[in-house]
């Protein structure tokens, strides 16, 4: 798709002489947020499916957190493990792999006699394909942006998230109603291999993304790495990867037990949970979008470094925090349901904000290992709230006393996470003391 030549020129000099265009930089963007959208559905599936599958298989809810839990038992590690060949192999092409093989997972169970074991044994193989989705795609889009304005596009992955929950939700809901669930996961893999042939003719590398191969020598001649145990054991990476994990939980949460919530606790048949589950990821994205949009100005304007990045972070989990504990405690509908519209989405603005700041305190050869490492760590959030909270729930007297403890119990954990963002991310400074400044966080521009 493209290939790379060299160039030693010194970061911050002479970007003009290649500098990002803006309509391929957004069109890349777009296409990312349309692989987010069909990564995030492929995710959706098993929750929006949920009722009719334990029926259907007789499962418990414990058995089947079991199994929303075994799409996460390799993400963490590919995660990690594909980020490491972001210095060998292009990106694009990375891209193109990972959504091949995430759409030909979901296909077996179209197949009338495939059980629970297949079901397991293919949220596994999705898992292992979907976990470097995330740190890669951000590692590809940072190839066509400065960092000052990786914000937006950043949130912009993030909304592909959010609409990929509030496209599957009623979507897959009416496929489900109309054609049985298995149809559910023949539908997403078959958008995921649309998207693929898409890109296989579109995708390409920005012209700021580091060089891989032979020709990554090249720049760290020129942008000198830090130590890796340096940059994972920063503050800012620390408190960075904690809150993306709360968050990452209350996203977790919300995709696996929100629908039997809505179903069981309140009596909601399929597709009004269906709606209000999409609903609510439409108010994520607005409130993720917003959130880039208010950064980008105010970096445009040189205002962003009146409030730290880790604090006004670390605030929006608070709000959050407080928004899970009341939608858990309140009877009262109309104050219950307007929590997932907005308010308990501002914790996932703490995802965009870590991959932004784990990009600024690393340089950029080792930018994409750094991502990795940072959804290796909150993905974990994945692999525990669906058992956590299946398990609160079946200990219960009730399913209602239960979702009420395990609300409380997400809210707690956004609180902690949100006090220790709030008083250690400090990106800047943390560059700083690392000796990686603005300019090599960007990276070195290269030709293809």
């Amino acid at each position: 798709m493209s290939t790379e030549t060299s160039d030693t020129r010194v970061p911050g000099a002479g970007r003009a002489a290649e500098p990002p265009s803006g309509r391929q930089a957004w069109a890349t963007t777009w296409l990312l947020l349309a692989f987010m959208l069909v990564n995030f559905a492929d995710k959706a599936v098993l929750g929006l499916a949920g009722p009719e599958i334990m029926k259907e298989f007789g499962l418990s809810r414990g058995e089947f957190g079991t199994a929303q839990a075994a799409f996460f038992s390799l993400f963490s590690l590919s995660a990690v493990g594909v980020s490491f060949l972001t210095r060998k192999v292009r990106t694009s092409v990375l891209l193109l792999a990972m959504a091949l093989l995430w759409s030909v997972a979901q296909l077996p169970m179209l197949w009338a006699a495939a059980g629970f074991g297949t079901l397991i044994a293919t949220r596994v193989l999705l898992g292992f394909a979907e976990g470097p989705a995330a740190p890669v795609a951000a590692h590809h889009v940072f190839g066509w942006f400065e960092q000052r304005e990786r914000t937006l596009p950043t949130a912009v992955l993030m909304v592909g998230a959010a609409a990929g929950v509030a496209v599957a939700a009623p979507a897959l809901g009416a496929v489900i109603s109309h054609f049985g669930w298995r149809w559910a996961f023949g539908a997403a893999g078959l958008a995921g291999l649309l998207w693929a042939a898409l890109w296989a003719v579109k995708g390409k590398e920005g012209p700021l993304a580091p060089p891989v191969g032979s020709r990554a020598r090249t720049e760290d001649a020129v942008c000198p790495e830090v130590p890796l145990r340096s940059v994972l054991l920063s503050p800012t990476f620390v408190t960075a990867a904690l809150g993306s994990f709360a968050a990452y939980w209350v996203m977790s949460a919300k995709l696996t037990w929100l629908p039997d919530y809505l179903h069981t606790a309140l009596g909601w048949d399929l597709r009004q949970a269906g709606a209000a589950v999409g609903g609510g990821a439409v108010a994520n994205g607005v409130v993720l979008l917003a959130h880039g949009l208010l950064a980008r100005r105010a970096a445009l304007r040189g205002t962003g470094g009146r409030l730290p990045a880790g604090a006004g972070a670390g605030l929006l989990l608070l709000a959050s925090a407080a928004a899970v504990a009341l939608f858990a405690t309140s009877g009262i509908l109309w104050i219950k349901i307007p929590m997932m519209f907005g308010p308990m989405a501002l914790a996932l603005v703490m995802i965009t904000v870590a991959q932004t700041s784990v990009a600024r305190i690393t340089p950029p050869s080792q930018r994409g290992v750094a991502l990795g490492a940072l959804v290796a760590v909150f993905a974990l959030g994945g692999i525990v709230s669906p058992l956590v909270l299946g398990g609160i729930v079946d200990s219960a007297s009730t399913a209602t006393a239960g979702y009420r403890n395990g609300w409380l119990v997400t809210a707690a954990l956004l609180l902690i996470t949100g006090l220790l963002a709030a008083l250690f991310m400090r990106p800047e400074k943390d560059a700083n003391r690392l000796g990686v400044p603005e300019s090599q966080a960007t990276g070195v521009p290269v030709s293809h």
